[in-house]
C-alpha cells in the first residue's frame, strides 16, 4: 500500500509539474490566429494551411528603444502579441536598453523565468526571494555575462554606466506577464485603499496619496 501511494503521489507530482507552463504543441506548429474571437488558455491555432514564413518572422529588434522617459529603460518585447509563431512553444524575448543611469524597476513575470544577457554596458541587476527571508541577491554584470531570474520572484535592472547599455532576455512563456510593483501597488485603477497603503508600507496617508499622484 505504501509503495502503491508513493506512485501515486509521484505521478500527481508529476502531473502538477506538466501543467505547470505553457501547453506543449501537439502538432508542428500551431500559428496563433489573432482574429480569432474564442477564448481559450493561450490562443487559437491558425489554419495550418493559411501559414506562411512571416507567421515566424519579426523584425526590429535591432532598434533601440525610446528611454526618454522617467525610468530611463525601453523595453521591446517579443512574445506571441508580436510573433504569432510562438503560440505553443513556450518562449519569448524582449529587448531592453537603458539611458546611463536608467533602471528596469522592480517587476515580476507571473508566467516565467527569465535569462538575461547583456550585449553593451554594464548593468547591476537583482531578484528578492520569498517571504520570509526576503533575501537580496545581486550581480554587477558587464558584455557577455548572462543572468537568470526565477519565475515569479521580484527583479531589477539597472545601467551602472555613463553611455547606454542593452541587454537581451529570453524567458519561458510565450506570454511571460509583467507586474510593475510600483504602478501596480500605487497606479492600481481602482486605487487600492490609502489607509490599506499607509499601513503596509508603515508611511503617513498622505505620503500614499502624494505618491499615488505621480501615477
Amino acid at each position: 500500500m505504501t509503495s502503491h501511494l508513493l506512485l501515486f503521489g509521484l505521478l500527481v507530482a508529476g502531473c502538477s509539474l506538466a501543467f505547470a507552463s505553457d501547453p506543449s504543441p501537439l502538432q508542428d506548429f500551431c500559428v496563433a490566429d489573432q482574429n480569432s474571437t474564442v477564448f481559450v488558455n493561450g490562443l487559437v491555432c491558425k489554419e495550418a494551411r493559411l501559414v506562411q514564413a512571416d507567421d515566424f518572422f519579426y523584425r526590429g529588434l535591432q532598434l533601440m528603444g525610446n528611454t526618454s522617459n522617467a525610468v530611463g529603460s525601453a523595453v521591446t518585447p517579443v512574445t506571441v502579441a508580436e510573433l504569432p509563431g510562438l503560440n505553443t512553444l513556450g518562449i519569448s524575448m524582449a529587448r531592453i536598453d537603458f539611458a546611463p543611469q536608467g533602471i528596469n524597476p522592480p517587476h515580476t513575470h507571473p508566467r516565467a523565468t527569465e535569462i538575461l544577457t547583456v550585449m553593451e554596458g554594464r548593468i547591476l541587476v537583482g531578484f528578492v526571494t520569498s517571504n520570509p527571508e526576503n533575501r537580496l541577491i545581486t550581480k554587477l554584470l558587464q558584455k557577455g555575462d548572462v543572468f537568470v531570474f526565477p519565475q515569479g520572484l521580484i527583479h531589477f535592472q539597472k545601467n551602472v554606466g555613463n553611455g547606454y547599455a542593452v541587454a537581451i532576455a529570453a524567458l519561458s512563456s510565450q506570454n511571460p506577464g509583467v507586474i510593475t510593483i510600483a504602478n501596480a501597488v500605487f497606479g492600481s485603477n481602482p486605487d487600492i485603499a490609502a489607509d490599506i497603503l499607509s499601513k503596509a508600507f508603515q508611511v503617513d496617508v498622505n505620503v500614499v496619496y502624494q505618491i499615488q499622484s505621480m501615477f
